[in-house]
């Protein structure tokens, strides 16, 4: 249950405010001014919507809309003006917030990138993303890998920016790192409604993990993004689901203390311990191998599916960007 939406907060209870943001148009610096002013007002509304949220998340995109606009003049930097903007805006609160930034990269494309930052103003999170929604976007492949901090009352949290949370290897890895909520930033389209729904669920059940998902929503004339905010429960059960009303805010409590309960208690569907303990009932501990060839052949730079030489879109050409001559540079 959602604690109907934090009006009856438990003392383990972590409500989160997931703001469904009207789909912006950034193209010059004045705009993206106002955008952030108008970001750090949604996070006040959200304060006093609810003396007891203690963390509100806005989807990906908050800044810059969907334009991929990669004109440095409205990128961001990590210690910019942006980020002290929504460092204050936590801290005149006191309230935890989850931001996007479409970040400078003086040595390719931007970044896209994700954000946690506490009630004090300090950041806690800084996520890069690690699968940008290729074709259509331009971003920079992150590099920091999946960070997990420590968040309000006993809560472990983790970000996944929209498309990563298309891969169930990304939810994995929060949880395997120790992340008992999963947020999870969008500004998706209607079309991917249905893929949006079932993820987050699947991503909750296969890592026993609350997950805390927003896109953008609304029209900024040429796209309609289509809100949906929604959190899921540990066992994949959805406990509340926004509508596309744009600057809706979406409320819930969880319970990160339930779900650090079924980890160590669940045993049928404990699915993320048993992947590394296969059959422990037929052998002691388990098997603990790796059988699974994609794993093996990543980590050696091996990845080849049977396809691979037939795939069709392999760069951005069918959406205005040139091929890249230019390899991957890890951190």
């Amino acid at each position: 249950m959602s604690g109907l939406g934090g009006l009856n907060k438990s003392p383990n209870g972590v409500v989160i405010g997931l703001v469904q943001l009207q789909l912006p148009d950034v193209a010059t610096p004045e705009q993206l001014q106002a955008q952030t002013r108008k970001v750090c007002e949604l996070l006040g509304k959200a304060r006093r919507q609810s003396p007891v949220m203690d963390l509100v998340v806005f989807p990906e995109y908050c800044l810059h809309g969907l334009s991929m606009n990669i004109d440095p003049a409205i990128m961001c930097d990590r210690d910019g003006p942006e980020m002290e903007a929504f460092r204050d805006a936590c801290r005149e609160h006191d309230i935890w917030g989850c931001f996007s930034i479409m970040e400078f990269n003086p040595k390719g494309n931007p970044y896209n990138t994700g954000v946690i930052i506490d009630n004090t103003g300090e950041v806690r999170l800084f996520y890069r993303k690690l699968h940008p929604w290729v074709p259509v976007e331009p971003w920079e492949p992150g590099n920091l890998g999946i960070p997990v901090c420590d968040g309000p009352n006993g809560s472990r949290l983790a970000l996944a920016i929209c498309h990563d949370g298309m891969f169930p290897e990304v939810a994995r890895e929060c949880a395997y790192k120790g992340a008992n909520i999963m947020l999870r930033t969008a500004g998706y389209t209607a079309p991917i409604r249905h893929a949006w729904k079932i993820t987050n669920q699947a991503n909750a059940f296969c890592n026993l993990m609350v997950t805390a998902n927003v896109c953008l929503a609304g029209s900024d004339g040429t796209f309609n993004s289509m809100g949906e905010g929604m959190v899921v429960n540990f066992d994949g059960e959805p406990m509340v689901e926004g509508s596309g009303f744009a600057d809706e805010i979406i409320t819930a409590e969880v319970r990160p203390d339930l779900v650090d309960e079924a980890r160590i208690h669940w045993g049928v569907e404990n699915n993320i311990y048993q992947l590394g303990h296969r059959g422990y009932v037929a052998v002691k501990g388990g098997a603990n191998d790796c059988p699974y060839t994609f794993m093996q052949d990543m980590v050696r730079g091996e990845y080849r599916l049977p396809w691979d030489g037939d795939v069709a879109v392999v760069d951005g050409r069918g959406f205005g960007f040139e091929p890249s001559e230019r390899g991957y540079e890890p951190k």
